[in-house]
């Protein structure tokens, strides 16, 4: 009886032991479908940096890119990706969700124009057709924009694109786009033989920001899997950013239907936009781009940062 009492004593022990090694899992929703953007997790994953740190990490596209930052709200995630300017709008909505990290650190959105077309700086777009896909942000980020060159909203005329910019600009419908993205559409005209100019925001009168950030609901801020998260992206940055070949390979080992000039291209143009210090918080760019969007009444409220985002040791 002695010796089965060991024996089973000593099973409990190993189970135990075996638990407290067991990889702990993480669901992190991406804004969209997998794509460059997303390369420190797909790193992180294919190269064992969340193994690393305990972690079995599940990475899900979402059917509803304006989903992810609800479901973690709601707790039926971990980890969302989310873009700063909707997170500030989120946050005015009462929406419990806090900032734990930035995935990609500059904006990527431009206002594109051929680049020999008829519009050489933003005084130019005086009288010109402007093509957008969603109203708001781009609204105010373009109005910035105009002011700078000493024109409003009213100087030019506003095209509803349906989320087709550049197929648009190149078929002469619109002289302008607002909203594309430096690292894919200015790519997809070069495929296309066609040289864009882009003008960048944040040169151009809009507070910089992140484009891409992490997000957890705020009552899970102390869960120590997130702070393993965050060290685990650091480690996978800097390896992408150390081997950047390396790293292409095991993305398209992940995702190989993405080997393609496209998302090639896309990818050299997003690997100086990643966060090397992923975890840590910039409050002056919260609290300067929080007063835009307030001064351009996109929110009602601003809150101050501790109470939305953090930096998770």
């Amino acid at each position: 009886m002695k010796k089965k009492l060991a024996g089973i004593a000593f099973a409990a022990a190993l189970i135990s032991v075996g638990s407290a090694h067991a990889a702990e899992k993480l669901t992190v929703l991406l804004d969209w479908f997998a794509n460059p953007d997303h390369a420190p997790l797909v790193v992180a994953q294919q190269k064992g940096m969340f193994a690393a740190h305990g972690l079995e990490v599940e990475l899900i596209e979402p059917a509803d890119p304006a989903m992810p930052p609800k479901l973690v709200a709601a707790g039926q995630g971990d980890i969302a990706i989310n873009y700063q300017p909707s997170f500030h709008a989120q946050i005015d909505e009462g929406m419990p969700l806090v900032r734990i990290g930035t995935l990609v650190s500059t904006p990527l959105n431009t206002l594109t124009v051929l680049a020999d077309g008829p519009v050489q700086n933003l005084g130019d777009l005086k009288g010109k057709r402007v093509g957008y896909s969603v109203s708001g942000f781009e609204d105010a980020m373009l109005g910035a924009m105009l002011k700078k060159a000493g024109l409003t909203l009213d100087d030019i005329e506003l095209i509803n694109v349906n989320f087709s910019l550049s197929p648009s600009l190149l078929a002469g419908q619109v002289d302008a786009v607002i909203g594309g993205y430096r690292n894919f559409e200015l790519n997809q005209m070069k495929i296309e033989g066609v040289k864009g100019k882009a003008f960048y925001p944040e040169e151009n009168g809009v507070p910089v920001y992140d484009e891409l950030i992490y997000v957890a609901h705020k009552d899970r801020v102390n869960d120590e899997r997130l702070a393993s998260f965050m060290a685990a992206i650091e480690d996978a940055t800097v390896y992408l950013l150390n081997h950047p070949q390396e790293s292409w390979q095991a993305f398209i080992a992940a995702y190989p239907s993405l080997d393609d000039e496209l998302n090639r291209l896309a990818w050299a143009d997003t690997l100086p936009r990643f966060a090397s210090r992923p975890a840590a918080l910039d409050r002056g760019r919260y609290e300067r781009f929080s007063a835009f969007l307030l001064a351009n009444k996109l929110i009602k409220n601003t809150a101050d940062v501790s109470t939305y985002a953090v930096e998770l040791r």
